[in-house]
């Protein structure tokens, strides 16, 4: 079963791991110092967000994310259907974790990524330029591949 990914640019950290733990009663599964997490399951989301350098306040981008490569794959064939820019950006890491990902905006220029998580890292990770995907906002910096933000 696939989970709706929220990835969100915020100023302070501390503040906003207080304010989103109330709001989903639940601590955050991963806290580094620029990132927190929450992995729910009511609602079924994967919710991230970052400070410092690669966050842009407000919503970063959304995604699908799947739990395995076979639902990767089906994710992967709408992105192709949709007749949108597709950044394929392959095996990566980003938001301290190793997943596979593509990434692709809608027609307003919202940013999506459908990925797999296969592992953590102990990084960030890089971005990539989002900004080569038709519509992007330049300012899509988060964990997209080179040429693309």
């Amino acid at each position: 079963m696939k989970r709706l990914h929220v990835h969100v640019g915020v100023s302070d950290l501390h503040q906003s791991i207080g304010f989103y733990s109330t709001l989903f009663a639940a601590e955050p599964s991963v806290v580094k110092d620029d990132y927190a997490k929450w992995m729910l399951d009511d609602p079924r989301v994967n919710f991230a967000i970052s400070s410092g350098n690669h966050a842009r306040k407000g919503i970063e981008h959304l995604g699908i994310q799947a739990e395995s490569p076979d639902e990767l794959s089906e994710v992967y064939g709408r992105l192709k259907a949709a007749d949108r820019p597709v950044l394929d950006e392959g095996t990566t890491t980003c938001c301290y974790a190793k997943s596979e990902k593509s990434w692709i905006a809608d027609p307003d220029g919202v940013v999506w990524e459908a990925f797999h998580t296969n592992g953590e890292a102990t990084v960030y990770g890089d971005s990539p330029a989002l900004d080569t995907l038709a519509g992007a906002p330049e300012a899509a910096k988060c964990c997209a591949p080179s040429g693309v933000a």
